[in-house]
């Protein structure tokens, strides 16, 4: 089962834990400052609702940490060749203008955490597989379709939502901009020079780089295994 599972147990993300657990610590100061003083806020205002593993042997100890709220993939407001991608696997007499989703806003893995040795997965691929599964159990209260993630635009988390099976909604950032309807700051020389390279099948001039990347995984996957 692993080191997650084995060793851990899961909690929500609470005050009293917070208060009774040593500071969480992923890596990333944006992460480690939402986990200790902004969670509790989201839960509050029923914007997302937190959760934990704790190590077993020291429960003062937070494994991991991640945060869930309800989502929506809206493919009508998708390029076209994109809401194919996404609903390809979806029955035609099923097909619908948005379909439910859970969205992972937040998630960290403690430093100390990350590899654990004899374990053949690392904690950060326990702790997907553990969510993806948890959304496909038959106990689980409402239909949820795709885990989407608001990713940071970075390599190294870039390259943990990939190998575990994420896929951009989007094929470009530019793309993503324009469909999300973020400013594209460009002069009118890029903006002409961006036809001529799309004329070409050439990768667009990219300016004001996202911070996020919106990726998306689809649970029927796992259900029909």
């Amino acid at each position: 089962m692993g080191f997650l599972l084995n060793n851990c147990t899961f909690k929500v993300y609470d005050s009293e834990l917070i208060n009774s657990c040593e500071p969480f610590d992923c890596g990333n100061t944006d992460l480690n400052d939402f986990f200790r003083n902004d969670s509790l806020n989201y839960h509050s205002v029923l914007l997302g609702k937190s959760y934990c593993f704790t190590l077993d042997e020291n429960p003062k100890i937070i494994v991991c940490a991640f945060t869930i709220s309800n989502d929506s993939i809206k493919t009508f407001l998708l390029p076209n060749a994109r809401k194919k991608k996404v609903v390809k696997d979806i029955p035609r007499e099923k097909t619908m203008k948005s379909y439910p989703a859970v969205l992972i806003g937040r998630l960290g893995v403690n430093t100390n955490y990350r590899f654990i040795e004899g374990e053949t997965e690392r904690t950060g691929k326990q702790l997907m597989d553990f969510i993806k599964s948890w959304f496909i159990d038959g106990a689980n209260k409402t239909g949820c379709r795709f885990i989407v993630v608001d990713s940071y635009n970075d390599v190294a988390p870039l390259r943990y939502y990939t190998e575990n099976g994420f896929v951009p909604l989007f094929g470009s950032e530019e793309q993503e901009k324009e469909y999300t309807g973020l400013k594209i700051d460009l002069t009118k020389r890029q903006i002409f020079w961006n036809k001529v390279r799309r004329f070409l099948k050439l990768p667009q001039i990219q300016t004001d780089k996202l911070h996020t990347r919106l990726m998306y995984f689809d649970l029927i996957i796992l259900k029909n295994k």
